[in-house]
This record gives C-alpha cells, structure tokens and sequence, in this order.
C-alpha cells in the first residue's frame, strides 16, 4: 500500500504555509527540538532525534534514535493536542513528508501542531532501506530482486524482529512523552491507519481523535485482497469506459481486450525492446501477466493515471507496451523513498504467518492479476526473519474514541468495504466514501476543510461530507493528448 505516493502526488500544487511559533512543552525537552536545517526538514519547523530502546521489551542492549519533525501551529497554543501524522507503505518516512504536509494541511497548521516521527527502521531512523544498484534494470526479474534484499538482511546493523508495528507504536508513545503532549489527535493513511488502530489499541487514554485514509485494519491479511480488491476497481473502470460515449468508440470491449492480453501472454509472454523514459537507454522487458497486472494495480490508485487504462491497455494490445512502462516509471520515486526492509519486518511477522499458496490462489481465482501478485510481494518472507506480535494483535475491538473515516470509491487496495467494517467495530465514526477517487481522499477537493472541522470538534456525527458530493471520475484519456485529444 503505497499511500503516502498517492497523498503526494495529489497535493504538489497546494499553497505554501508559512508556520510560525516556538516549541514549547509542559516537561524540559526544548533541547530535543532545534530549528530544522534546510536537509532536515521546513525551515521553520522544529527537527530532533529521540532515542528508544531497539529491544524495548528487555530494555537492554543498544539505542536507536528515532527522527521527530514538528511543524508548529500559527495559534499553537489555542490547542495544546497535535496531530500525529502516520505515512503508509508500509516502509515510508514520515518526516520525509513534511514540506509537502506543510503545505496541504495548511488548515490543520492554524491552530496546532502537527508532528511526524519516522517509524523505525525508515527515513532515519536506523534506516532499513535496500536500495537497488544505479544500474538497476527498468524491469528487475523476482530472482535479482530476493538477491537484492538478502544481501540488505545480512548487512542491516539491527535485529530485525524489533520492528513490527506495535512495537513502533509504543516508541511513538515515548515520542509523545518526551515531547511533553498528554493527549494527541492520530491521522493514518494506508498502512497508516493500522498504526493507529495498533496505538489505539495500545495506548487508547492518549487519544482525543483519529482520521483514517484509506483504512487497512489488521484484520486485512497483505496481500492475499490485492487481486480480488483490484479487479473490482477496474471491473468499474471498465464499465464507466463502456457508459462513456468516446470512451466507448475508441475502446470497445475493453475488459474482454484486457483478458484476451494477458491470457495471450501466458501462453506466449513478449520480449520487447523498449527506451528506458528516464535514463533514454534501450532495453529488453518481458512482458506477462505479472508484468501487465502490476503496472495495472498501481495505476489504479490515483484518478489520473487510471483515465490511461483504456488507452494505454488498447495499445497494448496492439504491441504498444511503451506507454505502459512509461506509467509504471511514475512510482519509482515513491519506491525508492521506500524502506523494503522494515515493510518485510511488518509484513513478514504481521501477515505472512496467515496466508497459505492454497488460500492465495482461491482469493485471486477469476481476477486480472492471478495468484501471481501475492506471491511474488510475499517471497522474502521465506527468508525473512520474522519478528513475535501480540495475540490479540489481529483481533477486532472496540473503542470510543472519535474517529473520522474516509474511502475512496475506486479505491484497488482499500476499497471502502474495509473502512465500513472499522465503522461497525467502533462506536464512534462517521464513515465518508469520496466519489470518482482511487487510494488517498484527504487531498481530493474539500477533505481537508472535513478534516480541519472535525479535528475542532471531535464529533463525528457533526461532521458534514456534502461538499464532497460533486466529485466525478477523472476524464478518460482518448489519446497521448489526453481526454480532448484525438482519438488513436
């Protein structure tokens, strides 16, 4: 789930905050936070390293420190709870976010701060990335790609058990203490939002709200839904396309298209040689279904690059593969922000456990993306070492703290069904679907003024989505001009 790619990629444009005030907080810990330098973070945000205990259990051992970035609120003082920002992945780091959160949550930022930790094992906090070789092909096959991670596992100075989420959110409860904050509001997207039901879960007298995007709750099992979540996403696609008149005449049959693709491929898989959209070099690609079906579940999530789809899959079936690989060069940057060392540590100890091939292939039966998906994101855990979580860990509870969720209608990997079963487990929720959107609603139109009104009052049943109702799918794109150009 990359989430914090989607939130990012939405919000580029937003207007500049210029934040201001000082840190101050009811303990001694003003010497934690300096003013950031230009590499750490906004300049006029606070940026501090807090250390905790890698093992946290034994409380022995060594220390690893956990990168903080606060940016402060204008009115810091009108409200004394911050929110706490948890990015998705899992893998991302929060703190790498900060320029463009500053800008997006400009509302929030009126009246109190907000605050991002990096969870352990990214961003620089005892990093675990695994970053591949700058002469890393355009498409790696899953053998380069397991060696790449083994070599990472052996080199990593950490004991990669310790870094599951749980543990990572009672570090960010003594991120809370040392910062001097009783109570705090929690806003998780993606992955995030299963690290803030952990930390309700955990620390629930600590919490005054919580904002959930795209909602991943622990009893969503990565990645055996990815197939079945995804082809709902493009059986809708598919079908907006047939409804939509220059959809329908430049495009026609577009999900039988699709599979006669893919199946063609498995039987007959294409070498094609293809420049490379970055570096301009030319190589050779393979093309099958794994290939086809991952490019396709990753456009899926923004708006924008799913009105490609039909397109891009007509092309395709033409022999026209350039511009789907051009597509899939859109997340590299969000990949290599990625640390695949603590996604495997999550995932591995997290949900590995609970999946067999046998329920894999009976969840991906009758889907464009096949079993093959889930395999191939599951592979490492072979090797993985897998870290112990809470019994309870997967178990569903109750809690009464205000929580304000939000879906997105196309949503391929948190689909609204997941958001509406958080809803009906806790008793306090306003759920929102945002129409016409894929993964990540807090950027889209007017959420960001839903999220600022319920922030205020913590009341969810107050909250009012209406100005949300008038949001529509992106336009299809009819050519490489887009949705005005002529049609191919």
């Amino acid at each position: 789930m990359t989430g914090g790619h989607a939130f990012l990629a939405a919000i580029v444009g937003a207007a500049l905050l210029a934040g201001c005030g000082t840190i101050r907080t009811r303990t001694d810990t003003l010497d934690l936070l300096k003013p950031c330098t230009h590499k750490q973070g906004p300049l006029d945000a606070y940026c501090g390293t807090i250390p905790v205990w890698e093992d946290r259990q034994s409380r022995a051992g060594r220390r690893i420190g956990l990168k903080v970035v606060v940016l402060p609120g204008a009115r810091r003082g009108h409200n004394p709870d911050p929110l706490f920002y948890l990015t998705g992945g899992p893998g991302q780091a929060a703190t790498q976010e900060a320029a463009a959160i500053q800008r997006s949550f400009r509302p929030v930022l009126a009246d109190r701060d907000i605050v991002l930790v990096d969870q352990r094992g990214t961003g620089e906090s005892n990093s675990l990335a695994c970053k591949p070789t700058e002469d890393e092909p355009l498409k790696p096959n899953l053998e380069s790609a397991l060696h790449l991670l083994r070599g990472c596992m052996e080199r990593f100075d950490a004991d990669l058990r310790l870094y599951t989420t749980p543990i990572a959110m009672d570090d960010l409860n003594e991120v809370r203490q040392a910062l001097g904050y009783r109570r705090i509001n929690l806003y998780g997207a993606s992955y995030g939002s299963r690290a803030a039901i952990a930390f309700v879960r955990r620390h629930p007298e600590t919490v005054r709200s919580v904002v959930l995007d795209s909602v991943a709750p622990p009893q969503m099992i990565l990645p055996l839904h990815f197939a079945r979540d995804s082809q709902h996403a493009f059986d809708r696609l598919a079908a907006a396309c047939a409804a939509d008149a220059g959809c329908a005449q430049a495009f026609p049959n577009l999900a039988q298209r699709f599979n006669q693709l893919l199946t063609r491929l498995d039987h007959h898989p294409e070498q094609v040689t293809i420049r490379h959209p970055r570096t301009g070099k030319l190589e050779q690609v393979t093309f099958d279904r794994l290939t086809i079906s991952g490019i396709v579940f990753q456009a899926l999530y923004l708006p924008e690059t799913a009105a490609m789809l039909p397109f891009l899959i007509h092309r395709a079936t033409e022999g026209g593969y350039a511009g789907l690989v051009a597509l899939s060069s859109e997340g590299v940057g969000a990949v290599e922000g990625m640390s695949m060392g603590m996604r495997y540590s999550v995932v591995c100890a997290e949900d590995a456990p609970r999946l067999d091939e046998r329920t894999i292939v009976r969840e991906a039966q009758g889907t464009f993306a096949g079993p093959g998906l889930a395999k191939a994101f599951l592979k490492p855990c072979e090797f993985w070492p897998r870290g112990e979580i809470p019994a309870d860990y997967h178990t569903p509870f109750s809690s009464n703290a205000p929580t304000l969720i939000l879906s997105g209608e196309f949503d391929p990997v948190t689909p609204p069904v997941w958001g509406e079963m958080l809803a009906k487990q806790w008793r306090n929720t306003h759920h929102i679907v945002v129409p016409g959107i894929g993964h990540g609603a807090t950027p889209r139109g007017c959420m960001m003024r839903v999220i600022r009104q319920f922030l205020t009052e913590a009341k969810p049943a107050a909250v009012n989505p209406g100005c949300a109702a008038g949001l529509q799918r992106h336009p299809f794109f009819l050519s490489y001009a887009g949705p005005e150009g002529n049609r191919p």
